[in-house]
């Protein structure tokens, strides 16, 4: 929704939670209920464990998640997406936050609400105008690649953890070495706790799917921890959380600031854009509901002012918690208030009861969690669709590992715009023939039985006639004209799969129109589209059959020039 929508339709357009409010059906509120009681028991171990990503304290994660929740329910219009803190921008903001904080953790802090505020700042400015299906150039074969590499970036900085040691810094290699060269340092008890909290989780995650089998792997850590003293015996715990609800305002940051967390904003942003949209379509399409991208930008700008207010950090579509709040009964995104309702009732109440949770065990659900980053199936299918498709998704892959997550992001991003740009500089021109028997036309290629008509040429162009295609579409327009064995004296170019042409496509049809003349041979558009043909009559344009100001169909083309040269007419077969 944009703004011009927002006028017609009011509030119900800005917020479409006052729409579907009216219609909520009392059976739905129990479902909504447990969804939301299910989604926070999955959702703060998940949080604290993210924030350590980020480098940030935990309660940066819970206070995220509950802002953010507070809102995102009121604008989305998505049944089902979760909003929260994720794995991936959290080792995105953790890798970019540290070399400008100095090791001030207020200003660390500070900087983190401030990246949430740009995020929020930008997805506000792309929902004005209207640029929601911009996102959407960032392919599924990218994403794919990439996330499997963020999860194994985020792999190498648990793994440490797990074993009861420091991590190291630096790209995945580094880290990866550093974790192989300081094993004679593993703490035993922390790998004992630690494995056995992945195991639990593993287990709960194959045969009880989608339950908060990592709220109770929390809670058997806290205990286990607090009745064997593992502080005392060198484990790491996560230490005091602060109860109680932050102060809400703006973060203390120098306005120079804001230029340095540009990079990072926008990366956030585009992640999150990406992935909140991703996971929106995969439930629109199974539940068979509209799903408005460009509105849930606006909603994820509101959920990253509230993050970025409450002290909190980036938020996005999460993909894990979403599936959970689906798969546990949600109908509405109501169920996404009441599972920051009961994240509240923790940060006001239970919140210093986090103290004795392990690290170990805090590593073990962050390494379930990022399992799910590693789409198997797709890479599988890739693969066996097209080793082109699959060497993209390598390179985004690799860009992760070798350069980090943020600059794995815009390689990514190039990627996808290289592909665009790819797959638009050579659309798909064929040559059409009549069908035997019949007054339609089919592609040549794609039917051996299907004629040529005699001194005819037809050719249609799929897609738009842009400046960086019109190269390509103008030789092969004359390879094709050039290998007819028969003598053309009407070359037909068919416009009906043409939606938009620009300056640089009128002035090849006007060279083509000329060569063409040079040579003796008659040319005409055919079946041109409104706007098109709308373009071309505001340019003058002028084909032999004079202005283009009408929609004249290939069939009354073939007719015109049939009257005059004899023949037989045929008419377009559309499919």
């Amino acid at each position: 929704m944009s703004l011009s929508e927002l006028k017609q339709g009011g509030l119900g357009n800005l917020v479409p939670a006052t729409r579907w409010l009216r219609g909520y059906e009392g059976k739905w509120f129990r479902a909504d209920l447990v969804a939301g009681l299910t989604l926070a028991a999955y959702m703060m171990p998940a949080g604290i464990g993210d924030a350590s990503l980020a480098g940030l304290p935990p309660e940066a994660g819970l206070y995220a998640c509950l802002f953010s929740g507070l809102v995102f329910w009121l604008f989305c219009s998505s049944r089902h997406t979760a909003i929260s803190v994720t794995s991936a921008i959290s080792l995105l903001v953790g890798a970019t936050l540290g070399g400008m904080a100095g090791g001030d953790m207020a200003r660390y802090a500070a900087l983190a609400s401030c990246t949430a505020l740009m995020v929020a700042t930008m997805a506000l400015m792309v929902w004005a105008v209207h640029g929601g299906a911009v996102i959407a150039f960032v392919s599924e074969t990218v994403m794919t690649g990439f996330k499997a590499g963020v999860a194994l970036l985020l792999a190498s900085t648990q793994l440490p953890k797990l074993f009861g040691f420091a991590g190291g810094h630096g790209d995945f290699w580094e880290r990866i070495g550093h974790f192989f060269s300081h094993l004679n340092e593993t703490n035993v008890a922390a790998l004992i706790l630690g494995v056995s909290a992945l195991a639990l989780l593993l287990l709960g995650k194959k045969y009880l799917p989608n339950r908060p089998v990592a709220l109770f792997v929390v809670v058997a850590g806290i205990l286990v921890a607090q009745w064997a003293n593992l502080g005392d015996r060198g484990v790491k715990l996560l230490g005091e959380v602060p109860q109680g609800l932050p102060p809400i305002g703006l973060p203390a940051v120098q306005w120079a600031d804001l230029n340095d967390l540009l990079p990072l904003a926008m990366a956030c942003l585009l992640l999150g854009a990406v992935e909140t949209a991703a996971i929106g379509r995969t439930f629109a399409r199974k539940h068979a509901y509209k799903l408005d991208t460009n509105q849930d930008l606006l909603a994820l700008a509101a959920a990253n002012l509230a993050a970025g207010i409450g002290q909190g950090y980036p938020v996005s579509g999460g993909l894990s918690q979403s599936l959970v709040n689906e798969s546990s009964g949600a109908r509405t995104p109501l169920s996404g208030l009441f599972a920051a309702f009961f994240i509240l009732l923790v940060v006001i109440l239970l919140s210093g009861t986090l103290r004795d949770l392990p690290q170990p065990v805090l590593a073990a659900v962050v390494l379930v969690a990022v399992t799910g980053l590693v789409q198997v199936q797709a890479l599988k299918r890739l693969w066996a669709f097209s080793r082109t498709e699959f060497a993209v998704a390598a390179a985004a892959f690799l860009g992760v590992l070798g350069s980090g997550i943020l600059r794995g992001v815009l390689i990514g991003a190039v990627i996808s715009i290289i592909i665009l740009l790819r797959n638009s500089s050579r659309p798909q021109a064929t040559e059409l023939g009549r069908v035997p028997g019949t007054d339609y036309f089919d592609d040549l290629a794609r039917q051996s039985t299907n004629e040529q008509v005699p001194g005819v040429f037809i050719f249609r162009s799929s897609g738009a006639i842009l400046y960086f295609n019109v190269d390509a579409l103008n030789d092969r327009f004359f390879e094709m004209l050039d290998s007819r064995p028969i003598d053309t004296r009407l070359a037909v170019f068919f416009m009906g799969s043409v939606p938009v042409l620009d300056l640089a496509g009128l002035e090849m049809l006007e060279e083509i129109h000329r060569k063409l003349r040079e040579r003796g041979i008659e040319f005409s558009l055919a079946d041109t589209l409104g706007s098109v043909r709308e373009t071309l009559g505001r340019a003058g344009f002028k084909d032999d059959g004079g202005p283009v100001t009408a929609n004249e169909p290939l069939a009354e083309v073939i007719r015109r020039w049939q009257q005059s040269s004899g023949g037989s007419i045929a008419r377009q077969r559309h499919d």
